[in-house]
């Protein structure tokens, strides 16, 4: 068995997108969403770095992070990436890593009720905008 706490953020942010991913695609069929390019452009509402970097930053003001997830975001928003977003800026960009790094670590821990209680907050953050 590995330890999830030695791995690096930008390791738990590619674990993170699948999975926060994976949600919110399920989301938006259960929706009754199966146009793929509507499917597409509602997704973005919700996985963009922009979305997540609002989500990570709503989180954070309404302390709704443990201080454990507080470090996980901090590993990933600070790990250095050799990437960069398509349409967005490096801090968003940055903010938006941690976002995944928190939904990683808490899926490789198997924290799945918290995970699932985060990504249901995030959903209707997103949806009341």
């Amino acid at each position: 068995m590995f330890d999830v706490n030695l791995i690096n953020g930008i390791a738990l942010a590619f674990e993170g997108d699948a999975v926060y991913s994976m949600y919110i695609r399920r989301h938006l069929l259960m929706q009754g969403l199966t146009k793929p390019n509507k499917l597409h452009q509602e997704a973005t509402k919700y996985v963009s770095a922009k979305a997540q970097a609002n989500l990570i930053e709503a989180m954070l003001e309404q302390g709704l992070l443990t201080e454990r997830e507080q470090g996980i975001y901090k590993r990933g928003r600070n790990a250095h990436s050799y990437t960069k977003a398509k349409n967005a800026d490096i801090v968003t960009y940055r903010m938006s890593t941690g976002f995944e790094a928190v939904m990683g670590y808490l899926h490789l821990n198997q924290q799945i009720e918290r995970l699932e209680e985060l990504i249901a907050w995030s959903i209707d953050f997103i949806e009341q905008e």
